[in-house]
């Protein structure tokens, strides 16, 4: 997606070793569960060509969460969505809630997302590409999450990659006798380990969790990751804190684990995605979608991009399918 931010930097924090893929809560005690560092809202702002999108990463509130430099939750009804645009420096993981989405790149790659598909892009060096809603039936507008995940400098520039996420491929659990349920897209949960590795360039768990009223989760979170829950429907209560709908909370880096709770009288399940990651020891530096470690880093994206050099040669009269058709419409 789009982002409109001008370049901004963060203070360099420590990135400790990424542990074993094989961490769970039948292996690494839960016995210091995490505390609430802050509980954001959403901001709601439109992005791209009118859609709606609810900001929890990526505000000036909370302007960056290494790695994590964003965090959209979008709803696209038909002829809205994010036209042919650029990135650098990043990688980016789309996660399809309803409805259908158009993917499409200057390198000729293509596909429709589905409901409970995912994506996980690295844009390295560069590319330009679409994302835009398939039209409904129903009439009814897609709905997505998209995180943006930092890049080590040193991979700032390596090649494009992909690599797509079939809601049929991801592992789930249940526990708490039935009241919890997991869909485990990377890391670990509950002793399941997600059938996904290196996904991403930098190490990130991405869990999503539906809890019945009087449910309690009890999740290991990596030692010294970053870490936080965003809320998609009803409320959890977090260190005895109530995170509600659209909200992030960003948890502490003390701690090896989270604990949530929807309580008995609630009345709705709650839905929430708890997703960490490495912190990265490096400067950000980003202007919309180019993200470096320098401010000469970006202005050289920007010429690059402008040029069609160093990564961005097929952005020249280049266009997706999906913008043809939107401007017949038009």
């Amino acid at each position: 997606m789009p982002h409109s931010f001008l370049p901004s930097f963060l203070k360099p924090s420590t990135a400790p070793k990424p542990p074993s893929s094989t961490i769970s809560p039948s292996n690494l005690p839960t016995i210091s569960p995490r505390k609430t560092a802050r509980i954001l809202p959403a901001l709601a702002t439109n992005e791209g060509a009118g859609a709606t999108v609810h900001r929890a990463i990526g505000t000036p509130q909370l302007r960056h969460f290494s790695p994590f430099l964003m965090l959209d939750h979008a709803i696209i009804h038909t002829g809205q969505g994010f036209p042919d645009h650029p990135h650098r420096g990043q990688e980016t993981i789309s996660y399809i809630l309803s409805g259908r989405l158009e993917h499409e790149d200057f390198a000729g790659h293509q596909g429709v997302l589905e409901a409970g598909d995912l994506q996980f892009m690295t844009a390295g060096r560069g590319i330009m590409h679409s994302e835009m809603p398939v039209p409904s039936h129903d009439g009814k507008p897609s709905e997505g999450l998209q995180v943006w995940v930092d890049l080590p400098a040193e991979l700032k520039m390596c090649e494009p990659r992909y690599r797509d996420v079939r809601a049929s491929e991801i592992k789930r659990v249940s526990a708490d006798e039935g009241r919890v349920s997991v869909k485990i897209i990377s890391g670990t949960s509950y002793g399941v380990e997600s059938k996904h590795t290196d996904l991403s360039y930098t190490p990130v768990w991405y869990l999503d969790f539906v809890v019945h009223p009087g449910g309690r989760v009890m999740q290991a979170v990596p030692e010294g990751w970053n870490a936080f829950v965003y809320v998609l429907a009803g409320n959890v209560v977090v260190q005895g804190k109530s995170v509600e709908k659209r909200c992030i909370a960003t948890l502490e880096r003390d701690g090896d684990s989270f604990e949530g709770r929807v309580p008995e009288d609630a009345t709705e399940d709650a839905h929430f995605v708890l997703i960490a990651g490495v912190p990265l020891e490096q400067p950000v530096v980003q202007h919309g979608p180019f993200v470096m470690t320098t401010r000469e880093g970006v202005r050289q994206a920007v010429m690059d991009f402008v040029a069609h050099e160093n990564g961005f040669e097929r952005a020249k009269d280049w266009e997706s399918q999906a913008e043809k058709r939107r401007k017949s419409l038009s």
